[in-house]
Parts: structure tokens; C-alpha cells; sequence
């Protein structure tokens, strides 16, 4: 089935859906990952966006129910070179057509993804729309035009969790305080903005009980369950569009040790009084190259965002740990006097490298130190 895809630049590209009649509109954006597309497309952080894979054969692999990231799938359509619609994986247990159909998103293939990846990195990530149903060209391009784009948008609202749950044998559980006899040796509020499995999975590893809570709980709800730390999750969008947050970390900032990533790293730059900007085209991919000024150590990392934390707008309390080395942005800080830290990369490496798994020792070194 024929389908168009127009950019706001006024390009107009030709592609075949593998998923039937559709259409999306959003923020075409690529990931340069070799392998983890079903990791990619159950991301949170990619809500509101279309994601073109640079790995020309996708599906090859099939999908299968304990690569899940989260409990959907959330970019609004899925761009691939060549859909391998037979997969061959001992894992396997459906194919990405059938599993895309499932979540009503759109998958289309046939199309140059690195020529489109290209014209991203040039022009900057841009507002676009996929249709099999609108072959008006000029139509295309008019409509993608006319979308609102993500900036300023509180896209947290929706993919964040509207009640808590406790992560428990892999799995969430319904619960809204931390169990009274239960295996871990701390317990951590995760604030939920977009959360991905694997970060609940890590803290459990690292022995930690686990209770999830809304992303607009407020501080005095979290001081009340007496956690040994607070972690700050990932999630899409405009930092600067989210409600209800900064005030609450603002009021745990010096209380209790606290962890970010990603979104979680960014809103914990705006509590400390600094300001963010969209990158021109983002970082997404799992082979992002950040060095850790603390070690002289560099990373290869896993990342997904649009959005970065302006390190001269930082006060001088707060220093700079981590900078990435293509393009030298702001990867990673800490306060100098509180026990909090944060990373704009996603060191539970789903998919990606095992380097910075670290982090999170890191994070229980604290809660450890607070104890």
C-alpha cells in the first residue's frame, strides 16, 4: 500500500505500508541502533515522535513479550528501509507487522532512510506526516506544517503512570506504599515520567525495593514513605512543557540522595535554577561516545533525547560531570553539596552497551552513605 510521507522542509517521500491504511503526524527523528527495535519502539522518551531506523533490514528478529520496555508502544509511526516480515529468532514469538497493528502504529518501508537521515542531520529534526490515506502532496507538506510540534508540550502527562505500582518479580504490582516484609535492602520512590522496564529491573538487581510513583507526586506524599533515595526516570518531550515537577524535586533536593536520567536529568537541572534547549537533531542511538570527566574514562552509551541542560546556566554549586563527545554537550552532573547526580544518557543499556551500568552503584554508594 502506497503511502506519502511530507516533511515541513517541503520534501515528499514515497513508501509502502506494511501494517495497512494509516496515518501519522509528529516529529521524524532517527535512531542509529543496529539491533533493539522492539526495546525502541516500547520507549516512553519517543511519544509524539516518527523514528526512522538507520539499519536497513528491520523485523529480522521478530518481537517477543521480555524485550518490552514499557507496557505499549509509543512513537506514532515506524520508518524502516526493508521490513523482514519472516523472522528467525529462538526468542521469537511474533512478527513487528503483527505487533505494530496491535498498537494501531503505522509501519511503512521502501523508503532512502539514510538519505532522510541525512536531510535530518542538516536541517534539524522536523514536524512530518505519514499517510496512506492523503496522496495530495501538496497537502502533505501543508499539514505537517501545521502541526504543533513538541515544544512546550507536556508530553508526560501521557505516558507517565496516573496511580503507583511496586516493581516486584519483573513484573509491576499493584501497590501504593512499600511492602512491610519484602527482599531489598533499600527502598527507592521512582518518579515515573515515561519509565522504561529496565531501570525498574537494574534497582531490583541492585537490591532495592521498587515503589513507582506518579510523575506529579507531590514531595511531602514521597518524604511520607521514608525511601532511602529517589530516583528520577526518563520520559519524552520538552522538559520546559512538564507541570508539576520541578517544585517537588526542589523540596527533596538535600533531603534524601537522588538519581536521574535522561528527562529525569534534565528536570533535575531545571530544580537546580538552570534552563534547557532542543538539540538540532538529538541523540538517539547505542553508540553514543561520552567521557567522564570525574575518571578520564569514555563510554559508549545508549541515548534518546531532544532536549539538553544549558551547563552555563548551572550555579556554581552544581558541576558538570559528563560531556559527550561528538558534539560536546552536557551528559552528566552533580551538586556539590547534596547527594544528587544525573546523567542525560540511558545507562540500563536497553539496547545498548553495558558500560555505564556503574550509575546505579553509584546511586546505591549514596543511599549507602545516608543511611
Amino acid at each position: 500500500m502506497k503511502a506519502l510521507i511530507g516533511l515541513e522542509n517541503g520534501t515528499v517521500m514515497t513508501a509502502r505500508s506494511f501494517t495497512g491504511p494509516g496515518e501519522a503526524v509528529g516529529e521524524i527523528v532517527f535512531n542509529t541502533s543496529m539491533s533493539g527495535y522492539q526495546e525502541v519502539l516500547t520507549d516512553p522518551s519517543y511519544t509524539g515522535q516518527l523514528v526512522a531506523m538507520t539499519y536497513p533490514l528491520i523485523g529480522n528478529y521478530g518481537v517477543n513479550p521480555e524485550d518490552m520496555e514499557s507496557a505499549g508502544v509509543h512513537p506514532r509511526a515506524f520508518l524502516v528501509r526493508e521490513y523482514q516480515g519472516q523472522p528467525s529468532n529462538y526468542r521469537s514469538t511474533g512478527n513487528l507487522a503483527d505487533f505494530l497493528k496491535h498498537y494501531g502504529v503505522l509501519g511503512v518501508e521502501g523508503l532512502d532512510t539514510r538519505m532522510l537521515t541525512r536531510m535530518i542531520r542538516t536541517t534539524g529534526a522536523m514536524k512530518a506526516i505519514i499517510t496512506t490515506e492523503d496522496m495530495d502532496e501538496a497537502s502533505v507538506v501543508r499539514r505537517a506544517r501545521e502541526w504543533s510540534g513538541l515544544v512546550g508540550r507536556d508530553m508526560v502527562e501521557r505516558v507517565a503512570s496516573p496511580v503507583s505500582y511496586r516493581w516486584e518479580s519483573g513484573a509491576p504490582v499493584p501497590g501504593a506504599g512499600f511492602p512491610t516484609a519484602a527482599d531489598g535492602r533499600f527502598k527507592v520512590v521512582a518518579y515515573d515520567f515515561g519509565i522504561k522496564y529496565n531501570q525498574l529491573r537494574l534497582l531490583t538487581r541492585k537490591g532495592c525495593q521498587v515503589l513507582v510513583v506518579p510523575a506529579t507526586t507531590s514531595a511531602e506524599e514521597v518524604l511520607a514513605l521514608q525511601p532511602d533515595g529517589v530516583f528520577l526516570s526518563n520520559g519524552p518531550g520538552d522538559p520546559a512543557g512538564v507541570r508539576g515537577v520541578v517544585g517537588n524535586i526542589q523540596k527533596l533536593l538535600g533531603r534524601l540522595p537522588i538519581f536521574g536520567i535522561c528527562l529525569g536529568h534534565q528536570m533535575l537541572g531545571l530544580a537546580y535554577g538552570g534552563t534547557t534547549y532542543k538539540l538540532k537533531f538529538g541523540h538517539r542511538g547505542g553508540n553514543q561516545p561520552v567521557k567522564d570527566l570525574l575518571t578520564g574514562k569514555v563510554e559508549i552509551t545508549s541515548q534518546n533525547h531532544g532536549f539538553c541542560v544549558d551547563p552555563a546556566s548551572l550555579p556554581a554549586n552544581v558541576e558538570v560531570t559528563h560531556v559527550n563527545l561528538n558534539d560536546g554537550s552536557l551528559e552528566g552532573m552533580r551538586h556539590r553539596e547534596w547527594p544528587a547526580f544525573s546523567v542525560q544518557y540511558h545507562p540500563e543499556y536497553a539496547p545498548g552497551p553495558h558500560d555505564a551500568e556503574y550509575l546505579f552503584d553509584r546511586f546505591i554508594q549514596l543511599m549507602e552513605q545516608a543511611s
